[in-house]
């Protein structure tokens, strides 16, 4: 897996000195040009066109690296709304610009951006992610085309501060998840999914388990299954679990989680219909970013941790053995769950997967931090608009997890809004009569459901037993469950928009930053 390598220097001096580098990417804002050696030959270009400094252009310049400058303008940064995503996006729209025009080895400067504001202080990290998002091509396309083909550049230097060692793990965590999320649905169905982790994870430290009997999946993971059951004739469909674990030499605390890998989501019995299908090999972009997220744990390797993740990785097809509304069936925990529609699938996969993790954390002797992530709801969309949102359970909200997760996604611009958790969300769950302990989703769509995005997370602590480890018990367990309908591809367009990989960026700033 290929992707530009990030070298820093100091001075722009010593970049145009490198006689490989051959275009020069300018960001910021061009109010007023730090840079005298660039600052004539800026002026003289807006002299000759108005919109440089206005919008990302090439201009040919004297004295750069392959006499190519690109003029990438932020936008001001110092009003109330202003943040780093400014200098990402600008970086985004530069890169393509310089790759077009030939550059394979193009250098990054930023002017007036002010590091030493706390909004910017990951001014140069964004700059480089942003340029590695542009770049970025599908897996499919990679495999058909070669990546040294439609991914030419290999390498950029950065003019400025920056751990390249940090920044190039986070890179790596975020294009695992961008080739897991993005792959079309045979690609990336659930064996091959298994298969690519397998090889993502090679001569790592990361221990790859994957759980693909049928039997075994029906007796551990019952909800899981049961979304898979329709797909099981189909050899190349059918359901696994996936676990990824890593633990460090002296780890402090364990964190875990469960993605959602519904490789593609026909709606189940409950059909999308309307055209309302399309796009649905992209519903598992949580399962993506977990894998994502264990990437950049690998390449790091902290000591101090502990991080187990567990992916269903299932296709919810249609078929005479197909799940339906009305069935109850009993979960990993004990839980009956009567299903209220077979198109909210992905909390039932999940469901036994963070059965198995709050089983886990509440024999450790470590703190434990777990988490669901997933394209969940329409409404989180609706909600929260391109953010990720973040409902936390009462440990999490009592020792601020989700609040630093919050400040850390605002420095870091891979950001998160939080929605809180209220009593009228269980009892939206409750079970409605005494067959059943709980109810998995009424039967309308979420994004026309008073807290839309917020019930589920009362619905899988619930199910999954977490409600026995709350903060009136003896052994709390701080959950925060992530939904990334919103954030997770670029413009809201899940058929064809490149994944985001949110929130990867995030979780690695919280977890791993150095």
């Amino acid at each position: 897996m290929a992707f530009a390598t990030l070298h820093c220097v100091d001075e722009l001096q010593q970049a145009i000195d490198n006689e490989q580098t051959d275009a020069l990417i300018v960001i910021g804002h061009f109010a007023h040009i730090e840079n005298t050696q660039l600052s004539e030959t800026i002026r003289a270009a807006q002299g000759t066109d108005q919109r440089v400094g206005k919008e990302a252009l090439l201009i040919s310049a004297n004295d750069v690296p392959g006499n190519r400058m690109v003029v990438a303008p932020t936008g001001p940064l110092n009003r109330d709304y202003d943040d780093v995503r400014q200098v990402f996006d600008a970086a985004h729209k530069a890169a393509k610009i310089a790759q077009d025009a030939g550059a394979r080895h193009p250098v990054i400067l930023l002017n007036g951006v002010n590091v030493e504001d706390e909004r910017y202080q990951q001014a140069f990290l964004a700059a480089y992610l942003g340029f590695c998002q542009a770049l970025y091509q599908p897996l499919e396309a990679r495999e058909y085309h070669g990546e040294d083909e439609i991914e030419p550049t290999h390498d950029v230097t950065l003019v400025g501060s920056l751990d390249a060692e940090w920044a190039m793990a986070i890179e790596a965590g975020k294009r695992v998840a961008r080739d897991l999320a993005g792959t079309e649905p045979e690609r990336m169905a659930p064996p091959r999914f298994a298969e690519y982790c397998r090889n993502a994870f090679a001569h790592t430290a990361v221990k790859v388990t994957v759980i693909d009997d049928f039997q075994q999946l029906e007796h551990e993971y019952p909800l899981a299954a049961a979304v898979g059951r329709a797909s099981v004739s189909v050899e190349r469909h059918r359901p696994c679990v996936i676990r990824l674990e890593y633990k460090g030499s002296q780890p402090e605390r364990q964190v875990m989680f469960a993605g959602k890998g519904i490789v593609y989501d026909t709606g189940g019995a409950d059909l999308k219909v309307g055209g309302h299908m399309a796009g649905m090999s992209r519903d598992k972009g949580g399962a993506a970013a977990v894998a994502g997220f264990v990437k950049t744990v690998a390449e790091l390797e902290p000591a101090n941790l502990h991080v187990i993740a567990e992916i269903g990785a299932v296709r919810n097809s249609i078929g005479s053995d197909a799940f339906v509304a009305d069935e109850i069936i009993t979960g990993h925990s004990g839980k009956r769950v009567r299903i209220g529609n077979t198109d909210a699938e992905g909390r039932l996969v999940m469901a036994d997967l963070l059965s198995h993790l709050r089983e886990e954390a509440a024999a450790s002797d470590l703190p434990s931090e777990l988490y669901t992530v997933a394209t969940l709801t329409g409404h989180a969309a609706l909600a929260k608009g391109p953010y990720t949102a973040l409902v936390p359970n009462g440990p999490a909200r009592r020792g601020q997890l989700a609040q630093q997760l919050f400040d850390v996604g605002e420095v870091y611009g891979d950001p998160a809004e939080i929605s809180w958790s209220r009593r009228e969300d269980f009892d939206f769950v409750k079970g409605h009569t005494l067959c059943d302990d709980l109810l998995s989703s009424n039967n309308g769509p979420s994004a026309t459901t008073a807290r839309g995005h917020q019930f589920p997370m009362a619905f899988l602590v619930g199910v999954s037993g977490l409600d026995a480890h709350g903060i009136d018990s003896d052994k709390p367990l701080s959950y925060v469950h992530v939904d990334i309908a919103g954030s997770g591809v670029e413009g809201g367009d899940w058929q064809h928009g490149k994944p985001t990989a949110a929130p990867v960026t995030c979780l690695s700033a919280h977890y791993l930053k150095r």
